[in-house]
C-alpha cells in the first residue's frame, strides 16, 4: 500500500472549493497527462474547453470491445457464463447507441453506415479472438475482485502531494493463482507494441492505476497486465492476444513514479496558471491540425458560453479568453480573425453542425451538396420535434432525399431524423415532411376541453391538430401501444383512462401485472394485478360479452391490458388448463362405488380469452388498449395486429422494433417521453404526435 497519504484528503469542503478554484481542471488522469505531453493545444481544447474530436470507426470498435469485456467479466464474477453471441450483442448495442454526429467520416468511410459496418467488423474479429484465446486471461486468474472500478483519489507521486485528485477507470482487478493482486488493462491495437517499447511507454499508465487502486482499496498491487488484441489477423497464425505482464516491485515503482511525476508536474503547473500558453505541435499525427487551428481562432473571438466548460471553471476561463482576445487584437486586426473563422472551410474539414446557419439552411445545404435541390417551405415547431416541409421540383428523386437521413442528422447535430413515408398536405400543396427531434421545453398538459364525445384525445401533432382514438368508430375498436421504458407509454394510458371516465364509459378494467396503475382504482375503475385474478377477470369478461351478444345489449367497457405479453407468458397453459372430476366407473364387490379422476374439459387460456374479446367484443361495446415493451414478432404477430387497427409506437431501441409495430421505421428516432407515432384508419398515413401528460395530483 502507499506509505505516504496525501494531506489533501483531510481538507474540509471549504478548503476543497478554495483549492479547486486555482486550477482550470478539477482532476488529473493518465490520459490527460499523456495528452498534455503529446500536444498541449490539443489538451487545452479537450480538457479545458470541452471540445473533443469525433471518433473513428476503429476507435469506437475499441470502446465497444472494452464494453463487451466488462460485461463478460462482470457476469463471470457472478458465476454466469457468457458466450460469443452475447458478447457480440453487447458490442453491437454499444455501436448502435453512438449518435450519428459523433462518427468521424473519412474519404474511405464517407457515411455513418459505412463507419458502423467497419466498427462492427473490427469488434467482431476482436471478440472472436478473445473467446478463442480466453485462456490467455483465465489460466492465471484465481478470483475476480473488481470490474471497471472507478477511482478518484488524492495521491502522493514521487514523494510530492498532487493538489488535484486522480481519476482512473480500471478495467479489471484479479487475484492470481499465486495469490498476487493484478490489475488488467484490455487494449485493442492495430499493431503490437514491442516488449522493450511497452516496458517503458506503459509505465506511467501502470503506476497511475496502481497508486489509485492502492489508495482506494488499501491493498498492495503486485502486477499490471496489458493484453493487446490486434484488429487484424496475424499472417503467421500466431496468437492474436499479446500479453505483457509487469511486476510492480519497489524499484519499478520508483522508476515509473519519477517518469510520471515529470510530465504530471508540468501539466499541473500549466493548469494552475491562467496565463499559460499552450503550444501547437505540428508533428502530432493523432489530431487534425486544421481542427486545432480552428479551435485557436475560436478562442480569439468567442465568449466563454460558446464552449462546453465546467460551470465552476467558467470565471477562470472567461478571464483567460479576455486576455487572449486583448492580446490578439493588439497584433491582429479583428476582421482578419473573423474572416479566418468564416473562411476556414477552405482548408479545414467542414463540420456543418457547428456552422452559423439556421436548421433550414443546413438542410438545404446538405442536400444540395449531394446534388439534390430542395427548399424548406415551412418550419413547424412541436413539443419533442420540429417538422420541416420540403419543397422540390418535379425532377428530384424522393429516394435520394431518404438516403441522406444520417447526413442530415449529422448536420443538425441529432442522432437521427425521420422522414414521412407519404407526402404531407399543407395549405393545398404536398411536401415531404422531415422531423427533427429536440429537447422538449414544456409538456403538453392534459386538458379536458380537448374531449369531444367518445373521441379520446391522445395528443397533438406539429400542425396543432388533436390526435384522437374514436371509441364509437367500429373501424378503430382496439389500440396496441408499444414503447421502451421511459418512452411515454404509461403516461398515455393514464390520460386515456381519465378521458374515458369523463366520456361516460360504463366500466374501466385495468389488468396491471406490474402494479403500476393501482392508484387509478375507483368506483368506475377496477384494477387487477395478480395473474390468477387477471385470468379470472378476463374469463368473466368473455362470459359477460357472450351474454350481451345473446340479449342484443351493449355495454361501454374499456379494458386496459398493460404488459399483456408478459401476462400471457406467465399465465396457465397446456395441462394446467385441464379440468378434472371424480366420476363413478363401477362398484366393488362390497357395493362401494369405484371412482376415477378423469379429465372432463379444459378452461380457456388467457391468450384465447383475449383473442375472443378482440374479435367479438367490438359489437357489444368492448374497447381494448393493450400495451407492451416487447416489440417482438413472437408477441406482436401478424394475426395480433389485425385485431388492433390503431397502432401506437413510442421510442423503441431499434429500427426492426419499429417495423414490427408499424410496418415502417421511425420509432427508433423518437425523442422519448411521450413523442410517438400512430397508425390508424382515422388518418391517411402515420402521424407523429406528442402525448398529453396529466400531472399526478398531490
Amino acid at each position: 500500500m502507499n506509505e505516504l497519504e496525501s494531506m489533501y484528503k483531510s481538507y474540509s469542503k471549504e478548503q476543497y472549493e478554495e483549492l479547486f478554484s486555482n486550477f482550470l481542471i478539477n482532476s488529473w488522469s493518465y490520459s490527460k497527462v499523456s495528452a498534455f505531453s503529446r500536444h498541449e493545444k490539443c489538451f487545452e481544447m479537450n480538457y479545458i474547453f470541452g471540445i473533443f474530436s469525433k471518433s473513428s470507426a476503429v476507435s469506437i470498435a475499441g470502446k465497444a470491445y472494452h464494453h463487451a469485456l466488462n460485461y463478460y467479466f462482470s457476469q463471470k464474477k457472478l458465476g454466469v457464463k457468457v458466450g460469443l453471441v452475447e458478447l457480440e450483442q453487447s458490442a453491437f448495442a454499444y455501436i448502435d447507441e453512438v449518435p450519428a454526429n459523433q462518427w468521424k467520416l473519412q474519404k474511405t468511410l464517407p457515411t455513418v453506415e459505412e463507419c458502423k459496418a467497419k466498427a462492427t467488423k473490427a469488434v467482431t474479429f476482436l471478440l472472436k479472438s478473445f473467446v478463442g484465446e480466453i485462456r490467455t486471461y483465465e489460466d492465471d486468474i484465481k478470483e475476480i475482485l473488481e470490474v471497471e472500478l472507478y477511482c478518484n483519489e488524492f495521491l502522493v507521486i514521487n514523494g510530492v502531494d498532487i493538489p488535484l485528485p486522480c481519476h482512473a477507470m480500471i478495467d479489471l482487478i484479479v487475484r492470481t493463482k499465486k495469490d498476487r493482486i493484478a490489475i488488467i488493462d484490455h487494449k485493442s491495437v492495430n499493431a503490437y507494441s514491442g516488449d522493450d517499447e511497452i516496458a517503458l511507454s506503459i509505465g506511467e499508465q501502470a503506476i497511475t492505476y496502481v497508486k489509485c487502486y492502492e489508495e482506494k482499496m488499501k491493498v498492495r498491487v503486485d502486477e499490471v497486465w496489458f493484453l493487446e488484441n490486434k484488429t487484424s489477423e496475424n499472417k503467421d497464425k500466431s496468437p492474436q492476444i499479446h500479453p505483457f505482464k509487469l511486476d510492480i516491485d519497489d524499484d519499478t515503482r520508483r522508476l515509473y513514479e519519477a517518469m510520471l511525476y515529470e510530465s504530471l508536474k508540468r501539466m499541473i503547473d500549466a493548469v494552475g496558471d491562467p496565463d499559460y500558453v499552450y503550444l501547437i505541435n505540428k508533428n502530432d499525427n493523432f489530431v487534425d491540425l486544421a481542427e486545432i487551428y480552428d479551435f485557436w481562432a475560436r478562442t480569439m473571438i468567442a465568449e466563454v458560453e460558446d464552449f462546453n466548460i465546467d460551470e465552476s471553471k467558467k470565471p477562470l476561463v472567461a478571464k483567460r479568453l479576455k486576455k487572449i482576445r486583448d492580446a490578439s487584437v493588439k497584433v491582429i486586426n479583428p476582421k482578419v480573425i473573423k474572416n479566418f473563422k468564416e473562411n476556414a472551410s477552405k482548408f479545414i474539414q467542414y463540420d456543418i453542425s457547428t456552422a452559423d446557419m439556421t436548421k433550414s439552411e443546413k438542410i438545404e445545404h446538405v442536400l444540395r451538396s449531394f446534388g439534390t435541390i430542395v427548399k424548406v417551405a415551412y418550419q413547424l415547431k412541436g413539443y419533442s420535434s420540429d417538422t420541416f416541409l420540403l419543397e422540390f421540383s418535379a425532377g428530384v428523386k424522393i429516394s435520394s432525399i431518404y438516403s441522406h437521413r444520417l447526413d442530415l442528422a449529422n448536420a443538425l447535430d441529432v442522432p437521427n431524423v425521420r422522414m414521412t413515408t407519404d407526402l404531407v398536405m399543407h395549405e393545398g400543396r404536398s411536401y415531404l415532411g422531415l422531423e427533427v427531434s429536440k429537447k422538449r421545453e414544456h409538456d403538453l398538459i392534459f386538458d379536458m376541453a380537448e374531449l369531444q364525445e367518445m373521441r379520446i384525445p391522445l395528443g397533438k401533432d406539429n400542425f396543432e391538430n388533436t390526435v384522437i382514438w374514436d371509441l364509437n368508430n367500429q373501424a378503430t375498436p382496439h389500440a396496441l401501444v408499444c414503447g421502451a421504458t421511459g418512452s411515454g407509454k404509461s403516461v398515455l394510458i393514464r390520460s386515456t383512462v381519465e378521458y374515458a371516465k369523463a366520456a361516460g364509459i360504463d366500466e374501466i378494467v385495468i389488468l396491471d401485472p406490474k402494479f403500476e396503475f393501482m392508484d387509478l382504482a375507483s368506483n368506475k375503475v377496477s384494477v387487477y394485478n395478480d395473474i390468477i385474478l387477471i385470468e379470472a377477470k378476463m374469463s368473466h369478461l368473455v362470459m359477460e360479452m357472450n351474454e350481451l351478444v345473446k340479449t342484443g345489449r351493449k355495454k361501454k367497457t374499456l379494458i386496459v391490458f398493460d404488459e399483456f405479453a408478459d401476462a400471457v407468458a406467465n399465465s396457465r397453459s397446456g395441462k394446467e388448463l385441464d379440468v378434472y372430476e371424480t366420476v363413478e366407473v363401477g362398484r366393488y364387490a362390497n357395493g362401494m362405488p369405484k371412482t376415477k379422476r378423469e379429465k372432463v374439459g379444459e378452461i380457456k387460456s388467457l391468450e384465447e380469452n383475449l383473442r375472443i374479446l378482440l374479435q367479438k367484443g367490438r359489437s357489444t361495446g368492448y374497447r381494448i388498449i393493450a400495451a407492451t415493451q416487447r416489440a417482438s414478432v413472437k408477441v406482436i404477430t401478424g394475426d395480433a395486429k389485425v385485431n388492433f387497427p390503431v397502432q401506437i409506437c413510442f421510442r423503441v431501441p431499434k429500427e426492426a422494433d419499429s417495423r414490427v409495430v408499424l410496418d415502417e421505421s421511425g420509432a427508433e428516432s423518437l425523442a422519448g417521453r411521450g413523442d410517438g407515432l400512430i397508425k390508424s384508419p382515422e388518418y391517411k398515413s402515420t402521424v407523429r404526435f406528442q402525448a398529453f401528460y396529466k400531472p399526478v395530483e398531490a
